[in-house]
């Protein structure tokens, strides 16, 4: 099967794969399972194998991205750094201008904050998986729009589904949004535990906020230390 169908195939699996959580959560169980069945059976192939993929190979498959727009004003793709065996990953909202520039997620001011953040933890970038829900800088930082985020997330499902963490980290109100699918305040969501792809996850500020209010700290230290319990319950578990 040429290596563009088995990538298109890959996609619209993860995409559906996606949908039928949401409807098994909803109680649908029985239309989850049928839909399933019937896809395998109608494309006649082992979805298990079309899902075995690397952070390398989800990589290559991004290229030199142009499914919208914004891979035509963006400096360079921000992918994701980290251990692709990571327990934790944190995702934000999109690139900055820095990280457009070096190509690497959160390496601004806000970047060196959420490295203090680990280190109060114990960890370090290595010890973890850092990525946006979308790939390329919006123009002037302006927020993703809903067709951007929504061919982005895509790819981001697929690097969750690889990683297999047992720990997520919304940063920021956007990020928290687009992985949630609500609009509630990031205040009232911040601090419970919440679910993205089957995994708990929690939501907190991002660290550009925390730049400009600094007070929203202690509340972030909080929500690590939730993180921490649960990752050692998982780690005794």
């Amino acid at each position: 099967m040429p290596d563009q169908l088995i990538n298109e195939i890959r996609d619209t699996l993860v995409l559906a794969r996606s949908q039928f959580e949401y409807l098994s959560d909803l109680g649908l169980e029985s239309q989850k399972k049928y839909s399933l069945d019937a896809g395998k059976e109608s494309l006649g192939i082992d979805t298990n194998a079309v899902l075995q993929e690397t952070l390398d190979t989800i990589r290559t498959d991004l290229g030199d991205c142009r499914r919208c727009g914004l891979g035509e004003s963006c400096t360079k793709l921000v992918y994701g750094v980290g251990n692709p065996n990571a327990r934790l990953v944190f995702v934000g909202e999109a690139p900055g201008h820095k990280e457009d520039i070096k190509g690497e997620p959160f390496v601004g001011e806000a970047g060196r904050l959420l490295d203090k953040i680990l280190l109060a933890m114990g960890m370090q970038r290595e010890d973890v998986y850092i990525c946006n829900v979308l790939k390329c800088r919006p123009p002037n930082n302006r927020d993703p729009q809903p067709e951007e985020v929504a061919t982005c997330e895509a790819f981001l499902i697929r690097q969750v589904a690889v990683i297999r963490p047992q720990v997520i980290v919304g940063l920021g109100r956007f990020a928290v949004h687009c992985l949630l699918k609500t609009k509630a305040p990031i205040s009232r969501l911040r601090g419970e535990w919440q679910n993205y792809q089957g995994i708990p996850m929690m939501p907190t500020y991002h660290p550009a906020y925390l730049l400009r209010n600094p007070d929203g700290k202690r509340d972030v230290w909080e929500d690590m230390k939730e993180v921490m319990r649960r990752l050692q319950a998982e780690g005794d578990g």
